[in-house]
């Protein structure tokens, strides 16, 4: 096995145990690991830290299995950590409420670059490191033995792969391949899921419990859902009550899976109005019009993927919050998201107040709101830490 020295300085900020080594903190390669081959990481005193995954294309060179250098990298390995992982889920209720979460958290649940879905009978997969990619085929028969299922299928069609020298893939990897559209539950409502097409995996797991609080606000109010996608939070809306529900998205099957995901919960009809059209573009709109709402919620892709666009991307959240908040009626209710992990709670609550103070209005916090906890962050990887929302009161 390879072995991969760690510059003394790096050493250090090794004992907190981040599951990441950049390919700078190396002083030097002892052997030749293929992609993502398990190498063993020794300090310059010739100390073994632990094992890990050797990406030679990533800036994340390493990404550590294990800090114990006793522990190595076998079935067993994969057995212990996606039974425990499993097991966490099932012994909270919330975490796996309904018939559909996410069972891996890649580096949360120790086993980095691996993300697993449960959708009703299937599960759903994407090796997003090359150490993940390397030990698929294990991978899955450890899945198929610890949670039986009609099929698993990967989804590994993400450009995060091009950075680990992988290519863009997807298709069924054991079992039977999965219908178009996939039925699942949550938080007792039913949800056709694209697991094929879908983004990710297709469907946004982690904004389950938060679809439940935020529906707690919609009864009898006139609620407007930008970035629906395929309605989880206007559906939701729609069955506490709502008055109307006006759901916008820029895709078009995207709001007709929303119009299928309402007639399959027996909901009105009649009540929701389907836009398709550029969010900021439609909420201009709606400031030109003199349009107000009661309720306005804003769950937008994630606009920023590193830090060196962090200041554009926080200007391009203040504008649709402030337009946002000028939409709202006296004493509405904002419940707004951002999925862009650089972009941390202070950040985005700092970014709330500049927006509320541009549209001459007040703005009280009522709940901040998080991943559902299917989706844990691990102290040693605050990486794992991305979602982060608000509901407000607008004065």
């Amino acid at each position: 096995m390879a072995s991969v020295i760690i510059k003394q300085e790096i050493c250090r900020t090794l004992k907190y145990r981040h599951p990441w080594i950049f390919s700078g903190a190396i002083k030097r390669i002892e052997g030749t690991p293929a992609l993502g081959e398990t190498v063993e990481i020794y300090t310059e005193s010739n100390e073994m830290v632990g094992r890990g995954a050797y990406s030679p294309k990533s800036k994340i060179a390493i990404r550590m299995w294990s800090f114990e250098p006793k522990e190595e990298i076998t079935k067993e390995f994969f057995t212990k950590r996606i039974s425990y992982s499993i097991e966490s889920r099932k012994k909270n209720q919330i975490a796996s409420a309904g018939n559909s979460f996410r069972l891996i958290f890649a580096e949360s649940d120790g086993i980095p670059g691996l993300i697993v879905d449960k959708f009703a009978d299937y599960l759903v997969c994407q090796f997003l490191s090359a150490g993940a990619e390397y030990y698929k085929k294990i991978i899955v028969e450890v899945l198929q033995e610890l949670m039986p299922c009609k099929g698993v299928y990967e989804r590994s069609d993400v450009e995060i792969r091009e950075k680990e020298g992988l290519p863009l893939i997807s298709g069924i990897l054991a079992g039977t391949e999965p219908p178009e559209l996939v039925e699942i539950e949550e938080n007792n409502l039913k949800f056709y899921v694209g697991i094929k097409n879908g983004h990710k995996t297709g469907f946004y797991l982690d904004q389950r419990v938060n679809r439940s609080l935020v529906a707690e606000y919609a009864k009898g109010r006139e609620v407007l859902d930008c970035f629906t996608y395929t309605g989880g939070f206007s559906v939701s809306a729609l069955n506490a009550g709502a008055g109307k529900v006006t759901s916008i998205d820029s895709s078009g099957p995207a709001l007709e899976m929303l119009k299928k995901n309402i007639e399959l919960n027996n909901l009105d009809s009649t009540k929701s109005e389907l836009i398709e059209a550029k969010v900021a573009e439609q909420l201009r709109k709606y400031r030109d019009m003199g349009k107000q709402f009661d309720m306005i919620i804003l769950d937008p892709p994630k606009f920023i993927y590193d830090r060196s666009h962090l200041e554009q991307a926080t200007r391009a959240y203040k504008d649709i919050n402030l337009l946002g908040i000028k939409l709202l009626k006296a004493g509405g209710i904002l419940a707004t998201f951002s999925c862009s992990q650089p972009m941390g709670e202070e950040l985005f609550q700092q970014m709330i107040s500049y927006a509320a103070t541009d549209a001459n209005k007040s703005v009280q916090i009522l709940h901040k709101l998080w991943q559902s906890p299917d989706h844990p962050v691990a102290v040693n990887f605050p990486e794992s830490s991305y979602l982060k929302g608000l509901i407000c009161r607008v004065g």
